[in-house]
């Protein structure tokens, strides 16, 4: 209780400025004080033990949409610099989008859902795979990493890629598909929503994005070191908290022309795509992760199992 003592004074004044940054006047954070020490905290430590100086350690972070993924990587990040002194990178599975331009590609290709980006098939594996070999070099330089704008639904331009100058003690690599695991065949048999109901109704698309799973993204996966799973209750609250993700995403960026911000309809309408994957992952993600991290209603850490 000491060490957790210890490392909340030397961080608290940074955690508390940063979730401020977080916070608009109707959404405000609650029991900050017990997120940081009862959860965050320990989490932290178990990372740090994990640290090989040899070798960066890659912890993957996931959860549905609106979990607060986000959140909760970016305040792990803040607590294994600030308190741990390590080198730490943070980046999302969502930067490594295909581009607009590859998409639309796809979709014509394949089956036009694929335009919707989210459901793996529609990220660059490759670069994720490189990114990750590089990462793991011993004789590493430096790295150029893809930025994604989602308001944009773009690849930023290289002049707004990451820049990595030094090796990372840890990289922290978050996104709601993290870790998923393919379902089988006669899993697929039966649409789960409306958009797959009508919008693929031979199963072609729900076949493509499983298979990816199965092969590419299975490959990808591998490259963990750990898993963190912030689970949620049911799929409905996800669709919930994404609604007022988009919404905070909206008061962010309302003086800026030309963003592809989405309308409520929107929103379900693109969960929807989400949805297979994340109810699998309910499952799934409880056997695969190190550590698990319930979620309450109030999207709020309940309580946490470290398992690996």
């Amino acid at each position: 209780m000491q060490e957790v003592n210890n490392c909340f004074n030397k961080v608290k004044k940074d955690y508390f400025k940063f979730i401020l940054s977080q916070e608009t006047k109707k959404d405000k954070f609650k029991n900050k004080n017990r997120m940081i020490k009862s959860f965050l905290i320990p989490v932290s430590f178990w990372i740090s033990k994990r640290v090989n100086k040899k070798r960066s350690l890659i912890i993957g972070l996931a959860g549905g949409q609106g979990s607060g993924k986000t959140t909760i990587s970016s305040i792990l990040t803040l607590i294994l610099k600030k308190y741990f002194k390590l080198n730490v990178f943070k980046i999302s599975i969502d930067d490594f989008y295909k581009t607009r331009k590859d998409r639309k590609l796809l979709s014509k290709n394949t089956h036009p859902l694929l335009m919707t980006r989210g459901v793996p098939g529609t990220h660059d594996v490759d670069l994720m795979l490189n990114f990750f070999k590089k990462i793991k070099d011993k004789n590493f330089k430096s790295l150029l990493v893809p930025t994604f704008d989602k308001a944009i639904d773009d690849r930023c331009s290289k002049i707004s890629w990451h820049k990595i100058k030094t090796k990372p003690d840890v990289v922290i690599f978050e996104g709601w598909c993290v870790g998923a695991r393919a379902q089988s065949s006669s899993q697929l048999k039966k649409p789960i929503n409306s958009l797959e109901k009508v919008y693929d109704q031979g199963a072609k698309w729900r076949a493509h994005v499983n298979n990816q799973l199965k092969t590419k993204y299975k490959t990808l996966f591998k490259q963990l070191d750990g898993l963190l799973y912030l689970k949620a209750k049911n799929f409905s609250l996800l669709r919930e908290w994404r609604l007022k993700q988009e919404r905070k995403l909206w008061i962010q960026t309302k003086n800026k022309k030309n963003l592809k911000i989405m309308s409520s309809g929107d929103v379900i309408h693109f969960m929807q795509t989400y949805q297979r994957i994340t109810q699998q992952m309910f499952k799934d993600a409880l056997k695969s992760s190190s550590i698990i991290m319930n979620l309450n209603s109030n999207h709020q850490i309940e309580k946490i199992k470290f398992k690996k």
